[in-house]
């Protein structure tokens, strides 16, 4: 099961890669949280695109709904062990998100590297996509 992460749902949607979410998982296989959901939708400019994939995301299966507090404190750890070990996290909202899928038990489907470096300190289960423009 999967969480997929703004960057693959991205690539998802963007013609310019060959990337299709079913490649990997059927629809009962992975979920959206919020900070994903806002991320996805306030990058959109076209109001018709933003429509569509709004309907898309709103049928998704969701977990971290609504968020905990105690999310936002597993989240901070883990930035801060990062910190410690000298590893750079470029987004607090990428903790945010791992902290879900930890308490989940998801892995996080995505292509940014802070999943990477954030499963190398802590239990995330992280897959990366593979992205090559067509």
């Amino acid at each position: 099961m999967y969480l997929i992460d703004t960057s693959a749902w991205i690539a998802h949607f963007s013609s310019s890669y060959p990337f299709r979410l079913s490649d990997i998982c059927s629809p009962d296989e992975h979920y959206i949280c919020l900070p994903v959901y806002q991320e996805i939708l306030q990058g959109i400019r076209d109001d018709a695109q933003f429509t569509r994939i709004q309907h898309i995301l709103d049928a998704s299966q969701w977990v971290g709904s609504p968020l905990k507090h105690t999310t936002f404190q597993s989240a901070a750890q883990l930035y801060r062990t990062a910190r410690r070990q000298g590893l750079t996290v470029r987004s607090s909202t990428d903790c945010l998100i791992a902290a879900l899928g930890l308490e989940h038990n998801l892995t996080i489907l995505h292509h940014d590297r802070d999943y990477e470096q954030l499963a190398g300190i802590s239990l995330l289960q992280q897959r990366c996509i593979m992205l090559h423009h067509q």
